[in-house]
Protein backbone atom coordinates (compact mmCIF):
# COMPACT_ATOMS: atom_id res chain seq x y z
CA UNK A 1 0.00 0.00 0.00
CA UNK A 2 1.20 3.80 -1.07
CA UNK A 3 0.73 7.10 0.74
CA UNK A 4 -0.87 9.80 -1.29
CA UNK A 5 2.01 12.41 -2.32
CA UNK A 6 -0.17 15.02 -0.56
CA UNK A 7 0.38 13.70 2.76
CA UNK A 8 1.99 15.47 5.56
CA UNK A 9 4.37 13.47 7.12
CA UNK A 10 4.79 13.36 10.72
CA UNK A 11 7.85 14.64 11.01
CA UNK A 12 6.59 17.71 9.55
CA UNK A 13 4.20 18.36 12.32
CA UNK A 14 5.51 17.99 15.53
CA UNK A 15 7.81 20.49 14.71
CA UNK A 16 5.80 23.02 14.16
CA UNK A 17 3.72 21.84 17.13
CA UNK A 18 6.86 21.47 20.00
CA UNK A 19 7.95 24.90 18.50
CA UNK A 20 4.40 26.68 19.74
CA UNK A 21 5.42 25.99 23.18
CA UNK A 22 7.98 27.97 23.38
CA UNK A 23 7.00 30.96 21.01
CA UNK A 24 4.02 31.77 18.62
CA UNK A 25 4.46 30.41 15.02
CA UNK A 26 2.01 29.42 12.44
CA UNK A 27 1.84 25.51 11.15
CA UNK A 28 1.47 25.37 6.82
CA UNK A 29 0.52 22.15 5.31
CA UNK A 30 -0.64 21.12 1.52
CA UNK A 31 -3.94 19.84 2.77
CA UNK A 32 -7.45 21.07 1.86
CA UNK A 33 -8.05 24.13 4.43
CA UNK A 34 -10.70 22.74 7.32
CA UNK A 35 -12.94 25.32 9.10
CA UNK A 36 -12.74 25.57 12.44
CA UNK A 37 -13.87 27.34 15.25
CA UNK A 38 -10.53 27.72 17.50
CA UNK A 39 -8.68 30.63 18.73
CA UNK A 40 -6.33 31.18 15.59
CA UNK A 41 -5.04 34.35 13.89
CA UNK A 42 -3.35 35.38 10.79
CA UNK A 43 -0.73 37.51 10.64
CA UNK A 44 2.66 37.45 11.95
CA UNK A 45 1.47 36.54 15.70
CA UNK A 46 -0.29 33.76 14.97
CA UNK A 47 -0.63 31.36 18.00
CA UNK A 48 -2.14 27.83 17.71
CA UNK A 49 -5.50 27.31 19.70
CA UNK A 50 -7.24 24.60 21.16
CA UNK A 51 -9.20 23.22 18.10
CA UNK A 52 -5.89 24.00 16.00
CA UNK A 53 -4.07 21.45 18.91
CA UNK A 54 -6.81 18.83 17.74
CA UNK A 55 -7.02 19.47 13.91
CA UNK A 56 -2.76 19.12 13.94
CA UNK A 57 -2.81 15.94 16.10
CA UNK A 58 -6.14 14.47 14.12
CA UNK A 59 -4.05 15.14 10.80
CA UNK A 60 -0.74 13.07 12.20
CA UNK A 61 -3.26 10.48 12.99
CA UNK A 62 -5.00 10.65 9.64
CA UNK A 63 -1.58 10.61 7.83
CA UNK A 64 0.63 8.55 9.91
CA UNK A 65 2.21 5.90 8.23
CA UNK A 66 0.86 2.45 9.29
CA UNK A 67 3.48 0.52 9.20
CA UNK A 68 5.20 2.81 11.76
CA UNK A 69 2.39 4.79 13.77
CA UNK A 70 3.39 7.27 15.37
CA UNK A 71 4.19 6.50 19.50
CA UNK A 72 1.11 7.33 21.78
CA UNK A 73 3.62 8.71 25.11
CA UNK A 74 4.77 11.27 22.22
CA UNK A 75 1.10 11.87 21.66
CA UNK A 76 0.64 12.33 25.51
CA UNK A 77 3.48 14.48 25.61
CA UNK A 78 2.58 16.91 23.26
CA UNK A 79 -0.72 17.12 24.80
CA UNK A 80 0.59 17.76 28.19
CA UNK A 81 2.55 20.29 27.06
CA UNK A 82 -0.28 22.06 25.46
CA UNK A 83 -2.00 21.78 28.62
CA UNK A 84 0.93 23.06 30.53
CA UNK A 85 0.90 26.22 27.96
CA UNK A 86 -2.79 27.01 28.43
CA UNK A 87 -2.35 26.96 32.04
CA UNK A 88 0.56 28.87 31.94
CA UNK A 89 -1.79 31.90 29.76
CA UNK A 90 -4.04 31.43 31.92
CA UNK A 91 -2.52 32.63 34.99
CA UNK A 92 -0.58 35.09 32.82
CA UNK A 93 -3.84 36.72 31.92
CA UNK A 94 -5.25 36.26 35.73
CA UNK A 95 -2.33 37.74 37.32
CA UNK A 96 -2.04 40.86 35.21
CA UNK A 97 -5.73 41.51 36.26
CA UNK A 98 -4.85 40.87 39.55
CA UNK A 99 -1.89 43.21 39.07
CA UNK A 100 -3.94 46.01 37.79
CA UNK A 101 -6.32 45.88 40.79
CA UNK A 102 -3.97 45.94 43.01
CA UNK A 103 -2.36 49.35 41.56
CA UNK A 104 -6.13 50.78 41.80
CA UNK A 105 -6.15 49.32 45.57
CA UNK A 106 -2.83 51.13 46.02
CA UNK A 107 -3.19 54.13 43.95
CA UNK A 108 -6.72 54.99 46.25
CA UNK A 109 -4.58 54.94 49.40
CA UNK A 110 -3.24 58.47 47.77
CA UNK A 111 -6.30 60.28 48.14
CA UNK A 112 -6.27 63.18 50.21
CA UNK A 113 -2.63 62.82 50.36
CA UNK A 114 -0.11 65.74 49.11
CA UNK A 115 2.61 64.12 46.15
CA UNK A 116 5.13 65.39 44.10
CA UNK A 117 5.44 64.09 40.31
CA UNK A 118 7.43 64.83 37.66
CA UNK A 119 6.26 66.16 34.87
CA UNK A 120 7.18 66.84 30.79
CA UNK A 121 5.48 69.75 29.27
CA UNK A 122 5.18 70.03 25.56
CA UNK A 123 8.52 71.07 24.81
CA UNK A 124 10.11 68.19 26.48
CA UNK A 125 10.81 70.31 29.20
CA UNK A 126 10.69 68.10 32.99
CA UNK A 127 9.96 69.56 35.82
CA UNK A 128 7.73 69.20 39.52
CA UNK A 129 4.42 69.68 40.28
CA UNK A 130 2.88 69.21 44.26
CA UNK A 131 -0.47 69.39 44.59
CA UNK A 132 -3.20 66.70 46.80
CA UNK A 133 -4.46 64.02 45.49
CA UNK A 134 -8.12 65.22 44.35
CA UNK A 135 -9.29 62.11 41.96
CA UNK A 136 -8.49 58.81 40.87
CA UNK A 137 -9.22 57.42 37.00
CA UNK A 138 -8.67 53.76 35.89
CA UNK A 139 -7.69 54.50 32.28
CA UNK A 140 -6.23 51.33 30.28
CA UNK A 141 -6.10 49.23 33.21
CA UNK A 142 -4.38 51.76 34.91
CA UNK A 143 -4.75 54.07 37.90
CA UNK A 144 -4.25 57.82 37.11
CA UNK A 145 -4.75 60.58 39.27
CA UNK A 146 -5.59 64.47 39.36
CA UNK A 147 -4.21 67.44 41.82
CA UNK A 148 -5.44 70.42 43.40
CA UNK A 149 -3.34 73.22 44.61
CA UNK A 150 -2.87 74.35 48.02
CA UNK A 151 -6.99 76.68 47.17
CA UNK A 152 -8.33 73.68 45.84
CA UNK A 153 -8.32 74.92 42.63
CA UNK A 154 -7.13 71.90 40.27
CA UNK A 155 -3.74 71.54 38.08
CA UNK A 156 -4.64 72.12 34.47
CA UNK A 157 -2.63 71.76 31.32
CA UNK A 158 -2.22 74.40 29.00
CA UNK A 159 -5.02 73.00 27.33
CA UNK A 160 -7.16 74.00 30.51
CA UNK A 161 -8.25 70.30 31.62
CA UNK A 162 -6.86 68.70 34.35
CA UNK A 163 -3.78 67.20 34.05
CA UNK A 164 -3.88 63.80 34.66
CA UNK A 165 -0.39 61.62 36.61
CA UNK A 166 0.40 58.40 36.87
CA UNK A 167 1.47 56.60 40.20
CA UNK A 168 5.39 55.98 38.20
CA UNK A 169 5.89 60.13 38.10
CA UNK A 170 5.20 60.54 41.77
CA UNK A 171 8.38 61.54 43.20
CA UNK A 172 7.32 62.40 46.71
CA UNK A 173 4.17 61.78 49.39
CA UNK A 174 3.45 63.77 52.17
CA UNK A 175 0.32 63.38 54.87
Amino acid sequence: MTTEASAIPTTTLRPTLSASTSSPTTATSNTAPTSTTGSSTTGSNATLGENDFLTLLTTQLKNQDPLNPMDDTQSVSELAQFSALQATTSLSSTFTAFESNFAVSQASGMLGKSVTVTSTDSTGASSTVSGTVKAIQVVNGSPEFTLVDSSGKAIVGTDGTPTEFTTSQIVTISQ
